[in-house]
């Protein structure tokens, strides 16, 4: 696993918790040190009003993603044995992703 991957896994959203993809933003220092992986959750449903921290995903069927997917800067943590990773995100999706993840972080 390492950043910029799409996995799957039963991920808690804002009003419910289901199988949906997610794109791990954890560093790769972060990834070999702890057992857990930060993951970023991606929606197919149109944000009602789209933020500074929500972006459409350009390249999602290359990202291995069913349909056009956008990221969300809803940060949730869980332990990577509960995750697939299905493909990865390409560099400038992952570009986008990374200065959303920025935006949303007081860093």
């Amino acid at each position: 696993m390492k950043p910029g991957d799409v996995v799957v896994g039963v991920l808690a959203g804002a009003l419910e918790t289901k199988v949906r993809p997610a794109v791990v933003i954890a560093s790769s220092a972060y990834l070999v040190e702890r057992p857990d992986v930060l993951v970023g959750i991606l929606t197919t449903k149109l944000p009602k009003t789209a933020t500074s921290t929500d972006c459409v995903l350009l390249d999602w069927q290359s990202a291995g993603l069913r349909a056009e997917s956008y990221f969300r800067a809803y940060v949730l943590t869980t332990h990577r044995s509960e995750l697939t990773v299905i493909g990865h995100l390409s560099d400038r999706d992952w570009n986008q992703v990374k200065a959303r993840v920025r935006a949303a972080f007081a860093i």
